[in-house]
Parts: C-alpha cells; sequence; structure tokens
C-alpha cells in the first residue's frame, strides 16, 4: 500500500538530504512536489490544501533554514503533519465492547468486502481480545450471503446465529442480541445487507437494525481501492447512521492510499482497521504514526515485530533461540525461516515494514530476488535426506546432483542455498556471542514506542547494527525476542549481500 506515494516523495526527499544547507526557495518546490504528489495519490484536494498550508509555516520556518540537517527536519515536518492528517494527534479509540453483550453494526455497499471483514473482526476479537463472539447475517438479498457468513463462522472458530428463512433484517436482528444475551456473549456482530449503490431503501433499513439493537459500534466497512467514492460513501451512511469508525478494505490493492489519506480529514471519524488479503488475520489495527512511518519509506518494525509474535509457533522459536544461543543452525532451520516468511507475508511484504523499504526493494529487484526464488530455495532443502540437513558437510558432488534432479533445478541453485546457509550460520554464532542482545535492546526500545526523548530508531542506525551483526538484514527472533526468525534468507551476506 502507498507504494506508488511513498517513491515520489522518496525522490522529494532525497533531493533535500542531499544537500548540506536549504533555501526558502529549496523548501517551498519541495512542497509543491509534494502537494503533486499527494493529489496524485488521489488524496482530496481540500485535504491537500490544507495540509499545506499547515506544514509550510514550519518547513520554511528558520529552524529548517539554519538546522544542521535541514533535510531530516523538513522529513519530521511531514512526518507530523501526515500522522495529524490521519488523526494520530488524538488518543487512539479502539473499539467499544463495554456493554455484555456489546453490537457491532457493520455497514457499507455490496462487493466492499463487508462478510469477509466480519470473520476478520469476530477472529481478532477471539484471539485477541479472548471475547465470546456471534456473528448474524443480515443480508435476505444476495444469494447464498447467511450461509457463507455461516462458514466464515466455523473457519474462524466463532458462533453463527442459525438461519430462518422468511425472517426479515430488522426480526433477525432483534433474535441475535436476544440469542446473545441468554448464550452469554460479550459481542454480537451484525452484518447487514449491502447495495450496489446507495438508496433511501437501504439505508431506512439499515436505521431499523440501529434503532432496535442499539449498537456500541457502527463501522462502515469502505473499499480503499474505489479512492474518493469511499470518501463520499462514508459520508452518506454518516448522515443516516451516525458511523462510529471505518474499515478500509483492499488497502494491499491500493498503490495510491488516497482514500485512507482522505478519509479522516473528510470525514471526522477514526479510521479503526485496515483490511488486506482474503485469508481471515487479514486485519491489521489502524496506527496514525506507523502508517505515517510507512508512507515516508521509514518502516515499521513495531508491527513486523507484531507480526512475528502472532504467525511464528513459539514453541518452534523457543527451540530455535536454544540453537542460536549455541551458534547452531542447520539446513532444517533455513527451511524453517522460508516457511516463516512465507507466513508474514513473504519477502515483499517483511521488506515494506523495514525502514530504507525501497532501497531494499530495489536492491532484491537487481538481485532477482521474490517469493519464488524462497520456494524454490525451500524445494532444494525439502530434497535433501533429514541426515543431509543435519550437516550439510556430506554434501558432495553426486549427493548435489540428485537433490537437483528432485527439487527441478540446477546444482548451482543447490550451491546458493548451501552459500546462503553458510553466510547465516556465521551470522547465528556471532549473534549467539552477545550480538542478539544489541538487537533485542533496540527493538525492545522501539516496541515501547521509540527511543528516548520520543524519537524513532534512525534507519542509519539499523543498517550499522546489521552490518555489526555479521550481514544481511537482522532477524527478529533469538533469545528474548517474539519470533525465531533469525535473519531475513536470501539477501545475501555482509551488508546486504552485493551481488557477485
Amino acid at each position: 500500500m502507498f507504494d506508488a506515494l511513498t517513491d515520489r516523495l522518496s525522490g522529494v526527499f532525497d533531493g533535500l538530504t542531499g544537500k548540506g544547507s536549504l533555501s526558502e526557495k529549496d523548501v517551498s518546490s519541495a512542497l509543491r512536489e509534494i502537494r503533486v504528489a499527494l493529489l496524485e495519490a488521489d488524496v482530496a484536494l481540500d485535504v491537500v490544501k490544507q495540509f499545506i498550508a499547515d506544514i509550510k509555516p514550519k518547513a520554511v520556518g528558520e529552524s529548517v533554514i539554519r538546522s544542521v540537517k535541514p533535510g531530516q527536519q523538513v522529513i519530521k515536518i511531514v512526518h507530523d503533519g501526515l500522522v495529524e492528517m490521519l488523526g494520530g494527534g488524538e488518543e487512539a479509540q479502539g473499539l467499544r465492547i463495554d456493554n455484555v453483550p456489546a453490537v457491532i453494526m457493520m455497514a457499507g455497499l455490496q462487493g466492499s468486502g463487508k462478510t469477509t471483514t466480519t470473520g476478520k473482526l469476530a477472529k481478532r476479537l477471539k484471539e485477541h481480545e479472548r471475547k465470546k463472539v456471534l456473528i448474524a447475517s443480515l443480508d435476505v438479498y444476495r444469494p447464498a450471503a447467511m450461509k457463507q457468513l455461516e462458514i466464515l463462522a466455523g473457519q474462524v472458530g466463532v458462533d453463527s446465529l442459525p438461519i430462518m428463512d422468511g425472517q426479515m433484517p430488522v426480526d433477525i436482528a432483534k433474535r441475535a442480541v436476544n440469542a446473545a444475551k441468554l448464550g452469554g456473549y460479550d459481542v454480537v456482530i451484525l452484518d447487514t445487507a449491502g447495495r450496489t449503490t446507495l438508496d433511501e431503501q437501504m439505508m431506512g433499513e439499515a436505521a431499523s437494525v440501529a434503532d432496535v439493537s442499539n449498537p456500541s459500534e457502527t463501522i462502515l466497512v469502505a473499499d480503499a481501492l474505489t479512492g474518493q467514492d469511499a470518501v463520499e460513501t462514508a459520508r452518506r451512511f454518516d448522515e443516516r447512521l451516525k458511523l462510529t469508525g471505518l474499515i478500509l478494505t483492499r488497502m494491499d490493492g491500493d498503490g495510491r492510499g488516497g482514500a485512507a489519506l482522505s478519509m479522516r480529514a473528510v470525514t471526522g471519524l477514526p479510521i479503526k482497521f485496515l483490511g488486506t488479503g482474503e485469508k481471515s488475520d487479514g486485519l491489521e489495527v489502524f496506527d496514525a504514526t506507523r502508517i505515517a512511518g510507512r508512507i515516508l519509506g521509514q518502516g515499521d518494525v513495531v508491527s513486523l515485530v507484531e507480526k512475528a509474535a502472532a504467525e511464528i509457533d513459539q514453541e518452534k522459536a523457543e527451540k530455535m533461540a536454544k540453537k542460536m544461543a549455541k551458534g547452531i543452525f542447520d539446513l532444517e532451520d533455513l527451511a524453517e525461516q522460508f516457511k516463516q516468511m512465507e507466513r508474514m507475508g513473504g519477502l515483499g511484504g517483511l521488506m515494506g515494514m523495514l525502514p530504507g523499504a525501497k532501497k531494499a526493494k530495489q536492491a532484491m529487484d537487481a538481485q532477482g530476488l521474490d517469493d519464488r526464488v524462497l520456494k524454490r530455495q525451500h524445494a532444494v532443502i525439502m530434497s535433501m535426506t533429514p541426515k543431509e540437513r543435519a550437516k550439510p558437510a556430506l554434501l558432495n558432488a553426486s549427493r548435489k546432483k540428485r537433490i537437483a534432479a528432485g527439487a527441478g533445478v540446477e546444482v548451482s541453485e543447490v550451491n546458493k542455498v548451501l552459500k546462503m546457509h553458510k553466510q547465516m550460520a556465521g551470522m547465528m554464532k556471532k549473534m549467539g556471542k552477545g550480538g542478539m542482545k544489541q538487537m533485542a535492546k533496540a527493538m525492545g526500545a522501539m516496541g515501547q514506542g521509540g527511543l528516548p526523548g520520543g524519537q524513532s530508531m534512525d534507519p542509519a542506525a539499523l543498517q550499522d547494527m546489521a552490518g555489526k551483526m555479521g550481514g544481511g538484514l537482522p532477524g527478529l527472533g533469538g533469545p528474548g525476542m517474539p519470533g525465531g526468525m533469525g535473519g531475513l534468507p536470501g539477501l545475501g551476506g555482509p551488508r546486504g549481500g552485493k551481488k557477485k
């Protein structure tokens, strides 16, 4: 998400940070470029005007022009402005689920991903909030909509309201609330019917459902790919339902991100979550500071740590941590790294959360690295015997030939995997000798909201730390860490692994 905007802004900031001093003309020119970049990202014109008006006095002030690092000062001002635009200046608002049962009403147009998001939200409430959840479909118009939600409920492990033919949405809502009270549920989520366009019948029905269910949260699910149409949809729904928050879906397919940047400023409503992909765990808590960091290419290491904690098997992580503490890292461990990376979104997903993501992606492209490479390398390891994976030194020429044939690759691919393993094994030994403690300390600081003074970690510091630890991008696992990732395989050796 935000790829196009990130690329454009990175170009603007590269020009600023490359200068030892900045004139007012330099800053004004950069602000014009930022304005164009935001408009091209489909951010609402009024929002862009207000954003530039807010940051311009600070950006062209004496504190920037005479700063030791004026380019960095401008970036910080733009970052703070983005956070404010996204609602980060206010205290983060979670879901209000104080009442028992708390009713969450999901509204939106047909095709916005409302039903899928209902399943994702139910899963999140069950697993992260430890709530007993009941979900109910009020969509009596779309064929098989109720059955779809019933199947989703089974997949995410929550209960769904039994389907009764002939009932209308208001009656289903009443039955769902009563069932939640009798069944001791903490939360009941109502998946209302959508239409292809806004119409009075739809709005009237949704308002009636709200009247009988008295929801704690009335959330609009909007498709980010519709851009400014999503903003208008939110405005119209809010007029009739008094929305309490927004969930933007298909954010992974929106390279511009204008809807997300406009929504908060235009409607005044908080964005609660961002939906990505079709999988049941593809629901990300919206955090203005982290999103602003991603847009400006500063990464989002905190989210990466959280994702590691959620996706990585704790038992396996602990076993690997013990091995890493002893400096042991075999091919079985490397195969596990590949699987963990795939669960966490693959190379592309991980790179997008690390500082300097744009340059990292460019390096990956230059080396021909993508998720297909990881799958191919995983296939190579799986073609080995358990004994060979434990003791790579056994792999002579004939064994390599057999493994290559089994994986459907050339022998050179087998050699690449072995070379990568050797590099990572060396890195693990250095981590076992104390490097991991340095990593854990740095990541812990970011997990607490940044470094002393409220400043985020400098990407250059991360790169320097990676270099000291022996190469490549640092991992997220090991003793005291939430996951078992010992590094990001496929990115080569010391200082990022230059192609040879």
